[in-house]
């Protein structure tokens, strides 16, 4: 099974510079989007030339913004848009499907934004939504894709100690969060891979900042423990473009 997870940054400019073409290369049985920034209409219309995928959508109240999709060639057994809370489930930031041997669950973590005016927030909804994957772990193994907007150690930035306790991303209470998922038997895959492997997944459209690859991971694939002897190769595409994030890879055995 080959897994992509992609922040797109509006799934309608991303297919401006050749969306379909690139994942049509990339040959992924399942395709997780985030941060959409369209409707379920205005997503399958953009994805209406890539062909072969069912896609499930699920958009914020407030149009034009986050979002998530799944593009599955395996129809999924079942699909839900909710975590159970009305307040985290209005943004439209996680679509879970089912399948036989587990649960795939993509989500666009909520940023702290400028000046940090949601961090209470997202601590809040790190601890609700580990809470949502432990209870859907009780039935089968769950694997979690996303943009979980937080580095999670040093090795996963370029520069951690300009931006450690002062920056939305690296600040100690959302590495508590993501620290909290590990503690909870979930594996990231690319660092069970690569331990020491400096690669990132967003780059700032300033400065250059990709092309001089001054970047943060912040992009994961998380599996169940027991799930973790079938990750077979993981990656972060950094040479597909389009979104200031780039997507990230999951191949399981």
């Amino acid at each position: 099974m080959r897994l992509l997870s992609w922040n797109v940054n509006g799934i309608r400019a991303c297919v401006k510079k050749e969306f379909v073409a690139k994942m049509q290369e990339v040959n992924a049985d399942v395709i997780c989007l985030q941060e959409t920034k369209a409707n379920p209409e205005q997503v399958r219309e953009a994805l209406q030339e890539l062909s072969g995928y069912d896609i499930y959508c699920n958009s914020a109240v407030k149009p034009g913004y986050s979002g998530t999709a799944i593009l599955t060639r395996q129809k999924p057994l079942a699909v839900n848009n909710h975590i159970g809370i009305d307040e985290h489930d209005l943004e439209g930031r996680v679509i879970a499907a089912e399948y036989p041997d587990w649960f795939l669950v993509t989500v666009y973590t909520p940023n702290s934004g400028n000046e940090l005016k949601r961090l209470a927030y997202r601590q809040e909804w790190d601890k609700a939504f580990l809470k949502y994957l432990k209870k859907m772990e009780k039935q089968k193994p769950v694997i979690v894709c996303g943009d979980l907007n937080v580095a999670n150690t040093e090795i996963d930035l370029a520069r951690p100690k300009e931006n450690y306790n002062k920056a939305a991303g690296y600040m100690q209470q959302e590495i508590d969060g993501i620290d909290a998922l590990l503690k909870a038997d979930f594996v990231d895959s690319f660092r069970h891979l690569y331990p020491t492997t400096r690669k990132y997944s967003w780059w700032s459209y300033r400065a250059g900042a990709r092309e001089r690859d001054v970047g943060w991971r912040i992009d994961y694939f998380l599996t169940s423990a027991t799930l973790k002897d079938r990750i077979k190769h993981a990656d972060l595409l950094k040479h597909i473009e389009g979104s200031d994030h780039c997507p990230v890879l999951l191949e399981l055995g």
